[in-house]
């Protein structure tokens, strides 16, 4: 589910559903907390992977040549060598 809530309704709105939580069914909870660490960990190492690949991205000459051309205004003339 998401939300979205004006800033000044924010804490009042955290709090609601943290109480919710909190009177709610105890081992349901847990189980699904449970099972969604489960699944943050196994996906750990793909987040993990996928932002180092991204950040490399960031510094090869595709991103020199991506900048280049925003800032001159012209359309971009990627490398068509590529290492990968």
């Amino acid at each position: 589910m998401a939300l979205a809530v004006e800033d000044t309704e924010l804490d009042a709105k955290a709090v609601e559903i943290a109480t919710r939580l909190a009177e709610g069914p105890q081992s349901a909870l847990r189980w699904t907390k449970y099972s969604l660490n489960n699944w943050l960990r196994q996906a750990g190492p793909t987040f993990d992977a996928s932002l180092a690949l991204e950040f490399l991205g960031f510094t090869g000459p595709e991103a020199r040549e991506g900048v280049a051309s925003f800032r001159e205004k012209r359309k971009p003339n990627f490398p068509t060598d590529c290492p990968l």
